[in-house]
């Protein structure tokens, strides 16, 4: 190789590395500070009685309120497709290429729609997000679903009422 060609490759191929080193420290960084968000607990052995099931796109987790801050712990990170099974004891999420996790009862906080989050726009209210605890963190998972008022719907009977949640 002559010495510009050399330098051609360098002129492309440094920029990329570290293009590459900054994006994977950045990464890493935005994770050590999510560490108060625990992420989705395991599938018990007994998770309930299924009351609704939906092939949707997992769209994102955030904090509560904050569409724009994504959560970058594991098995939350990326979009995917999924099976959301709202059971008599929480809510069974199987993403694509992650194991199965499972939001209990006690850690739901609420359910509405919405039309935008972090990587999505959508009309018509197309959004579901379901508000959680996972550790010290309240988060807003947001799911595309084609039946978003029976989702919504199963999903309202299994939040504790503020009388539920004292006791």
């Amino acid at each position: 190789m002559t010495r510009t060609e050399w330098l051609t490759l360098a002129s492309v191929v440094v920029p990329l590395a570290v293009v590459g080193i900054l994006m994977t420290l950045g990464w890493r960084a935005l994770r050590r500070r999510q560490g108060d968000v625990t992420g989705l607990a395991q599938v018990p052995f007994e998770a309930g009685v299924t009351v609704f099931t939906e092939d949707l796109l997992y769209v994102a987790t955030t904090r509560a309120a904050q569409p724009l801050q994504r959560i970058a712990v594991k098995g939350l990170a990326f979009r995917a497709r999924a099976v959301l099974a709202v059971t008599t004891h929480g809510i069974r999420i199987d993403l694509a290429g992650a194991p199965p996790g499972f939001i209990p009862t006690a850690q739901l906080q609420g359910v509405g729609r919405a039309t935008w989050t972090i990587d999505r726009v959508v009309s018509n209210d197309g959004l579901v997000f379901v508000r959680w605890r996972s550790g010290a963190a309240q988060l807003d998972s947001y799911f595309r679903s084609t039946d978003s008022a029976g989702l919504v719907d199963a999903i309202e009977t299994l939040i504790p009422t503020a009388s539920e949640a004292a006791a």
